[in-house]
């Protein structure tokens, strides 16, 4: 997991919700760094910088492509 970059930020565990649906289908492995301590203490996500998506290089283009998708179509916040 040392190769996967950051693709995007998140500041609440709900803001992913449809989005780990999305890479599942996919198939896109993912990770979402810090999710579980901030659906503990939401409060720490600006201490830790928020929920941060994790992808490998090579799937970089498609996640943003994902990513401006949902941000045209569907306004989770």
């Amino acid at each position: 997991m040392t190769e996967f970059i950051t693709v995007a930020t998140f500041n609440f565990a709900h803001e992913i919700t449809i989005l780990k649906s999305i890479l599942d289908h996919e198939g896109i492995p993912y990770l979402f760094q810090n999710e579980n301590l901030i659906s503990v203490d939401p409060l720490a996500s600006f201490a830790y910088g928020g929920i941060q998506l994790k992808v490998h290089p090579n799937d970089v283009q498609q996640v943003k492509e994902i990513l401006d998708n949902l941000d045209n179509n569907l306004k989770i916040v």
